[in-house]
């Protein structure tokens, strides 16, 4: 994981699992706080993604899918509607380019 995305103290893929890192912007700095919902080893991983101090809570979901003996990443983020509509570092087009890529 921290080869493809934050720098994680610790990492497990098991359901209940808490992890947390924090991430800038140009101006605040945040802290994430996240949490495994669902494992399918080898296929799917599901972990909650917040922000501390705010209202919201969206799922980031990677897929492993295989095609013609090749591997696919499919990441899907949802809930992006829950965070503050006031706040243009969590508004929905911040993360149009994937995870991390907002951030500094």
């Amino acid at each position: 994981m921290k080869k493809w995305y934050f720098d994680l103290a610790e990492f497990k893929s098991k359901a209940g699992f808490k992890f947390q890192f924090e991430a800038c912007t140009e101006n605040k700095k945040y802290l994430h706080l996240c949490e495994i919902t669902e494992v399918e080893e080898g296929k799917k991983l599901t972990h909650s993604w917040r922000y501390d101090g705010y209202e919201g809570n969206s799922f980031v979901t990677w897929e492993l899918l295989d095609e013609n003996g090749k591997t696919r990443l499919k990441l899907t983020h949802t809930g992006l509607e829950t965070f503050p509509e006031g706040n243009p570092d969590l508004a929905r087009k911040k993360f149009r380019n994937g995870l991390g890529r907002n951030y500094r």
